[in-house]
């Protein structure tokens, strides 16, 4: 069993509670506009562009393949920014084995691990190898997920997560539709039942004005998840969008000022939502 793994952070404290070691898979099932890591969206098509444009040379062509050369790379992201296909020829086939061992390098240093994307769920029987591999060492596991895969069919792999960070991009439909590409109906049925269950950690939402009502989504989700609150103590993390990685067509987006997300961090508060961080 392998995964397409698109790096793996050792240490980050915004994946989750405490010092953790994030996992990014590569892939994604829907087209945020305002992704911040457009390049774990696609998977490597080997075309080479990339190969001739590495100022250092640490791209070849191999057997028909993109061959990564870690050492030489200064990571300069050249190969990132020019990819057509929202990839990186970076990323790596991992066994959870594989995985598990980068992980216990950090140990006793973090309190666990977390995986996100792409979007990690597109790959459940890799998540729950790794994370009871994880388990098995006393770390907490978390997930980062864009909730478009249905958990009520996911028991074994919430049987060994503490925890899951869901994004609600848009309430409405139709404007989630303008975020995203995608529908949000089984998002809005995940972060119920993740709730119900007592395994919703946070949602967060990234705030871009010109896409979408944001105090609509806020007031909206927080009224949704409100009654389980008496379950778990859900957080709430609101992000404001910014330019940064995002692609070129998307870039041009207004960031929101803080007294735009002060407003929405009040509504969430009188909701009784105790957890609320502005990023």
């Amino acid at each position: 069993m392998r995964a397409v793994v698109n790096k793996i952070i050792p240490f980050s404290a915004v994946d989750g509670p405490g010092n953790r070691t994030a996992v990014f898979l590569q892939g994604c099932n829907i087209d945020c506009k305002y992704c911040h890591n457009p390049e774990t969206r696609g998977m490597c098509i080997h075309c080479g562009m990339c190969v001739e444009q590495c100022p250092v040379k640490a791209l070849t062509m191999k057997d028909g393949k993109v061959s990564y050369n870690e050492e030489k790379c200064i990571h300069c992201d050249t190969c990132i920014h020019i990819c057509n296909y929202d990839s990186s020829p970076k990323t790596m086939e991992m066994t959870p084995e594989e995985v598990f061992e980068k992980v216990k390098k950090q140990m006793p240093f973090i309190r666990g691990i977390t995986v996100s994307g792409g979007e990690c769920t597109l790959q459940p029987e890799f998540l729950e190898e790794l994370f009871r591999l994880c388990k098995s060492v006393g770390l907490m596991t978390f997930i980062d997920t864009n909730g478009t895969n249905d958990f009520r069919k996911l028991d074994d792999l919430l049987g060994v997560t503490d925890g899951v960070m869901l994004d609600i991009k848009a309430y409405e439909l139709e404007e989630h539709e303008v975020v995203t590409s995608a529908s949000n109906e089984l998002v809005l049925k995940n972060a119920e039942y993740l709730a119900s269950i007592g395994k919703l950690y946070e949602v967060r939402t990234v705030v871009v004005p010109e896409l979408f009502d944001a105090h609509d989504t806020v007031l909206k989700t927080t009224k949704l998840l409100k009654p389980y609150l008496a379950i778990s103590d859900i957080g709430y993390k609101i992000i404001a969008y910014r330019p940064n990685g995002v692609r070129k067509q998307y870039a041009h987006y207004t960031v929101p000022n803080q007294e735009y997300l002060q407003g929405l961090e009040k509504i969430v508060r009188e909701e009784g939502f105790e957890k609320v961080i502005i990023l």
